[in-house]
């Protein structure tokens, strides 16, 4: 029977619940246990996907196309776990899947209540969908107190009288805040929150205190005291330099041990020699061999939670190739206004990553248009590599009215709305007047790769790949063949033709265009081998200086 760890955390929120569950999850694999990691959102939205990046962040894909909260991101690139659908849920799905029972009469005419439907409702998301898995980790959004979390607090503490203490965990992750004034860490925002978790009927067996310094013995003992946890389980978390050496600062602190011994569990002392893959990425990362720039032309940069991913994988990238990567963010409207690209430069590399809406669009052009003129490593990703299209319709091949349809009628529409696609054996089908929810392209899909192309090349000459993708809007085919006698190569396309999936100019030192999404499937110790490539790139060019 699976053994169920529930992370919950207290006093402010963004301390770091989904790092502590991913870091413990690798831990675990790492003394050889199978593990499940599953995040529960307390907002009543059905899922992240209408969420504006300012209010959530980025919008992380799974393979089987669910729309998900960024932390599953974490667990995919911490652990070798695959996550699916069934490992996300909100307030919004739980509360429609309630209703609609009620709806069929599966409640047989009884009042609908919070307790015991909704939890109930929680608990089976929670068991359900699970295999062999020996540990399922599971985080709680939001913060203890939050009134919107308090069924799935009372759902978790269910669980923990129905399958024992010897099959679950308490692990609430809480602020130690050091005063300046005073000159000392305080313990009392932890007491506080323990004690309003203790008033929901849990009692944490772990806490992981986050804080910017060691904590000092007597404090340790005082929290012990007072959260009536074993001293020896309050589990200091320091701020550290670099996100990959979170499960070796949890190892030396003694977090996987704690939770063998709650769950009586002997097994697994290798843990030392298994971490070494840790190691070695954080050594990249503290010396690197050298450092390049890449400049990030987006619309959401003023929240860096929007580009998640995507800033992880572009530093894997760097370190695959033992550089450390510098990120040049920058707002795209601000290349609307004048003589403004000079901001790009000393970028060794360009990239647009993905969005939605007319703002700040033609700024990404002019970013394009100034990576390919200037011969600077370009990387188009989703929205980028529509972008891509269209500068190269208006400035190659003789399409100066080019433009997409997402941004309203235009004469030469190189990009346009996805209407009719496969999935398997099964034909999507969407229009405009279509709920936004769920409603894109979304998930894993095939690509087939053009023999002796550069994106073949970058997938070690595999024919095929499959990549995630996000995105309502597709370059148009109908203009395929234009654009390739102007000299944009379509190096990548669905395996009926229809789709376009990667752009390539052949002439270029490095200048590649994804409409799907490479950066949620990049791994610190498995780097994307695109964002290695453009890195390598990036290399290159900065040697050129």
């Amino acid at each position: 029977m699976a053994r169920f760890i529930f992370i919950t955390g207290g006093v402010v929120s963004s301390l770091g619940k989904g790092l502590s569950a991913a870091a413990l999850g690798s831990l675990l694999e790492a003394r050889g246990f199978k593990v499940r990691l599953r995040k529960l959102d307390p907002y009543l939205n059905v899922d992240p996907g209408t969420m504006s990046p300012y209010q959530h962040g980025e919008v992380y894909v799974t393979d089987d196309g669910a729309e998900t909260d960024l932390d599953l991101g974490h667990y995919e690139r911490f652990t070798d776990v695959s996550c699916r659908q069934s490992d996300n849920v909100t307030a919004g799905r739980i509360y429609s899947h309630v209703i609609a029972r009620e709806r069929r009469g599966d409640y047989l005419g009884g009042t609908v209540q919070v307790i015991p439907h909704v939890t109930d409702a929680i608990k089976e998301f929670i068991t359900s969908d699970l295999t062999d898995e020996d540990f399922v980790l599971v985080e709680i959004g939001g913060t203890i107190g939050d009134i919107e979390g308090l069924p799935f607090v009372e759902a978790i503490r269910q669980l923990g009288n129905e399958r024992g203490r010897d099959h679950t965990l308490y692990a609430h992750v809480t602020l130690v805040p050091y005063i300046s004034a005073a000159g000392e860490l305080k313990t009392k925002p932890t007491q506080h929150s323990v004690k309003e978790l203790l008033s929901l009927g849990i009692q944490p067996d772990i806490l992981l205190c986050r804080c910017d310094r060691e904590i000092p013995e007597d404090s340790r003992r005082k929290l012990a005291l007072f959260c009536n946890v074993q001293p020896d389980r309050v589990i200091q978390a320091l701020d550290v330099d670099t996100i990959y050496d979170v499960p070796i600062a949890y190892h030396d602190q003694g977090l996987d041990e704690q939770v063998m011994k709650h769950f009586g569990i002997n097994k697994g002392r290798e843990a030392e020699v298994e971490l070494s893959r840790w190691s070695d990425i954080v050594g990249t990362v503290r010396a690197p061999e050298g450092e390049v720039t890449i400049g990030v032309v987006g619309k959401y940069t003023n929240l860096l939670d929007a580009y998640k991913s995507l800033s992880e994988a572009l530093s894997h990238g760097g370190i695959a190739n033992k550089v450390r990567v510098n990120l040049n963010w920058l707002e795209s409207e601000i290349f609307e206004q004048g003589d403004t690209l000079q901001h790009l430069e000393g970028c060794d590399g360009i990239l647009v990553p993905g969005g939605f809406g007319e703002r700040g669009a033609e700024g990404k052009i002019n970013a394009v248009r100034f990576a390919r003129e200037r011969r600077i490593p370009y990387f188009g990703i989703c929205f980028g590599m529509q972008m891509a299209v269209i500068e190269a319709g208006r400035s190659l091949a003789g399409m100066p009215n080019a433009g997409s349809t997402e941004f309203g009628d235009c004469e030469e529409p190189l990009v346009g709305l996805l209407t009719e696609w496969s999935r398997g054996n099964v034909v999507e089908r969407r229009n405009e007047d279509d709920d936004l929810g769920g409603t894109m392209r979304l998930g894993a899909y095939p690509c087939r790769l053009r023999p002796g192309s550069r994106a073949a090349e970058i997938y070690s000459n595999n024919s095929e790949i499959r990549e995630r993708h996000r995105h309502r809007y597709e370059v148009n085919i109908n203009y395929m063949k234009r654009l390739e006698d102007a000299g944009l190569v379509f190096s990548g396309m669905s395996p009926d033709g229809e789709l376009p999936e990667i752009v390539e100019l052949p002439d270029h030192p490095w200048f590649v265009g994804v409409q799907f999404h490479p950066e949620l499937k990049s791994k610190p110790f498995e780097p994307h081998p695109i964002f290695t490539s453009f890195i390598k790139a990036a290399v290159d060019q900065s040697r050129l200086v």
